[in-house]
Formats: C-alpha cells, sequence, structure tokens
C-alpha cells in the first residue's frame, strides 16, 4: 500500500483495526459518501487520505473508521453507488419499446448524461466510476471492483447481442470500442458545444450502424 504524503509510516497509516462487514446505520453516511465521491473524483484514490474526506465532511478519520475500515473499503462503496446510479439512469432509458438500434442510442445518451453532469447529485459518484480502474484499488478489492463493472457493462453487452450485425462482427471489441468512447467524452465536452450528450450518443451509435449493420439495417 502506497502512504500518503506527510503520513507516518507503518500498517495504520491509512487503515484502522480490521473489521469488515456492512457500515453501520448512521444519519451522516449518505454526507460521508457524497463527499468521498467529490474528493476522490477530484485527487484520485492515490493522492487522497481519509484525513482529506474527514475535512470534507467536518468528521474525524475516527468517525469515518465508524463506517468504513479502510480508504479501500470506503472507495468500493463510493464505486457501487456510481454503478447503481449510472445503471439505474441507463435501465430507465433502454425500458421503452423501441428497435434494438435506438434502445443501444438511448442507454448511450443516459450514460453520457450521468458522466457530463446532468444531475449535480450524480456526478461525483459517475466520475468515480469511469476514472477508477482496477489498477488503482487495493489487491484486495480488485475482484469486487470487476465485478460491478461487469455487472453494468452486461447492460451494454445484452443490446449489442440483439442488434441485426453483419456477419465476423466482433461484438466484444464493438461493446468495449463504444464504453471507451462514451468514457472518452468528458475530457473534451465543453457544454456551450454544439452538441448535447443525446446528440452525441446519436451520432456515435448511427455511424457504428453505418459501418456493422447487417445489410438493410443501416442508416
Amino acid at each position: 500500500m502506497k502512504l500518503d504524503a506527510g503520513a507516518t509510516p507503518g500498517p495504520a497509516a491509512e487503515a484502522a483495526p480490521p473489521r469488515r462487514g456492512a457500515p453501520r446505520a448512521h444519519n451522516r453516511h449518505a454526507a460521508l459518501l457524497a463527499a468521498a465521491a467529490r474528493v476522490f473524483r477530484a485527487r484520485g484514490y492515490g493522492l487522497t487520505s481519509m484525513r482529506d474526506i474527514a475535512a470534507a465532511t467536518a468528521m474525524t478519520a475516527g468517525s469515518i473508521y465508524y463506517h468504513y475500515p479502510s480508504k479501500g473499503d470506503l472507495l468500493l462503496a463510493v464505486y457501487a453507488e456510481g454503478v447503481r446510479r449510472v445503471g439505474a439512469a441507463f435501465d430507465a432509458a433502454v425500458a421503452r419499446p423501441g428497435t434494438p438500434w435506438q434502445r443501444l442510442e438511448r442507454g448511450a445518451a443516459a450514460h453520457l448524461a450521468m458522466l457530463l453532469g446532468a444531475d449535480p447529485q450524480d456526478a461525483d459518484f459517475a466520475g468515480v466510476f469511469v476514472q477508477v480502474q482496477p489498477h488503482d484499488f487495493p489487491p484486495e478489492h480488485v475482484d469486487a471492483l470487476v465485478a460491478l463493472r461487469d455487472s453494468y457493462e452486461d447492460r451494454f453487452r445484452r443490446l449489442l447481442a440483439a442488434l441485426p450485425l453483419a456477419r465476423g462482427t466482433d461484438r466484444t471489441l464493438l461493446r468495449l470500442q463504444l464504453i471507451g468512447a462514451l468514457n472518452h467524452v468528458p475530457l473534451w465536452y465543453r457544454p456551450e458545444g454544439r452538441r448535447g450528450p443525446a446528440a452525441i450518443a446519436r451520432t456515435m451509435t448511427r455511424q457504428l450502424q453505418r459501418g456493422v449493420a447487417a445489410a438493410g439495417d443501416r442508416t
């Protein structure tokens, strides 16, 4: 484990005595998760200390350990909440009837809207969900992160499985290509630009359709 700048070397630098299980109920828990999401998104996991999160919540580090035994446990909880929120938006968008391509476009638009902060309350959670990668996590949490990420990407997998695609199209690479392109949008997106999340998603999915759809199903 890497120590935070200024931390005193030793096993207690970023973790209290081990305690596993669900966080205890507490009326400040929601505020803690929101503040942790904001700090993790701004500083990244490696540069964030529990003291930073405590300062953002006006709590003590000891109070945070009341809920989570380590920084890794807290990040995992924030990541899981990000998956839950983005997943709920995605599910609502694709629930309406439509062709497979229309449903994919709506799912992509919902994904982008969450990443780009359409709802400020969700923006930090969605940002952590996209920014944090398995190599950022402590080893003991990597499997849980990958399972959460895969559970979300299964939504795209199911939508692409329903698409009528040209013979020989690699659906796995197509899924990774689309998700990668969507997750890259926050790096170049400008709110004052000509295209919002829905227009960007429409362009991306229709370009895919023109390139890989089965004959007779291309725009």
